[in-house]
């Protein structure tokens, strides 16, 4: 599938909501195959991956995955990688086939992104750097006189490492173009973020470092797509804070803490494909 056939369907909600069903399904059944993986954040951010990938606003080739006028996706909460994989078998970047081999020795696809996977960016291991990472991003292409774009998908149970404050200081100092997306889906590991810090008021906290902010429903499309058509349309640092619901798309996964790092049984796998079907 091309970037030019996508954008035929950059308004089509119906489109994109069956993609959504589709790709959680995929999700499911990658996980499940594997008895490894996280399909609470992978779920939780599937719709915001789907708002980039399947609406014509990324500039980007599964022919040419290197082309250096691309534009850049940056998954910084890169355990999640599952959607994201998803995602990249969908549009051809590499064979669904891979799916099946999810997390094993030797294959493709392991457990957090790698730049040997085409379409991904960022090799990603402990998180809280893809904000950084984002940064010499933007600074190479201010060096170059390029055109791209440049998105970074947050958790926002990383956001709390100090890190992250650090980049965000960094990219309003140097005025970086760079677009910072954070999948808010209310839990890390293995409980709610506010039991480990409390980062409230949150979008404030941003604005006080100097970036630009809007918040919006990260599982309805028409408000992702309102978010980020204003993303685009501003430059230096702007924040788009995704509130979402962690597991999304299957009712007993929903804002369960149990399957931040756990496959389904089969009994479970069964029953949120049950959910999940057409």
């Amino acid at each position: 599938m091309s970037t030019q056939e996508l954008k035929t369907k950059d308004v089509d909600a119906g489109f994109l909501q069956k993609k959504a069903k589709q790709l959680r399904r995929e999700i499911i059944e990658m996980l499940y195959k594997s008895q490894s993986g996280h399909p609470g954040g992978s779920l939780s951010e599937i719709d915001i991956l789907i708002a980039l990938y399947y609406t014509g606003r990324l500039k980007i080739d599964p022919k040419n995955p290197k082309n250096p006028d691309r534009d850049r996706f940056i998954l910084s909460k890169g355990h999640a990688c599952p959607a994201l994989y998803a995602v990249l078998a969908d549009l051809g970047f590499f064979p669904k086939k891979e799916l099946d081999n999810f997390r094993k020795l030797g294959a493709l696809l392991q457990g957090h992104a790698v730049t040997s996977v085409p379409g991904i960016e960022f090799s990603v291991g402990s998180l809280g750097q893809g904000l950084s990472f984002a940064n010499g991003v933007a600074l190479a292409k201010r060096l170059d006189k390029k055109d791209y774009k440049i998105f970074v998908l947050m958790g926002d149970g990383e956001t709390q490492e100090g890190q992250v404050w650090e980049a965000a200081a960094s990219s309003v100092t140097h005025n970086l173009d760079v677009i910072a997306i954070v999948d808010r889906n209310q839990i890390q590991n293995d409980d709610f973020v506010t039991k480990t810090k409390q980062m409230n008021p949150y979008a404030e906290k941003w604005k006080a470092f100097g970036w630009k902010t809007m918040e919006c429903d990260g599982h309805d499309f028409n408000s992702l797509n309102k978010a980020l058509d204003w993303a685009m349309s501003e430059k230096g640092p702007r924040l788009i804070v995704a509130n979402t619901m962690k597991g999304k798309g299957v009712s007993f996964m929903e804002l369960n803490p149990h399957f931040h790092g756990v496959a389904p049984t089969k009994e479970e796998y069964e029953k949120a494909l049950m959910e999940l079907h057409d």
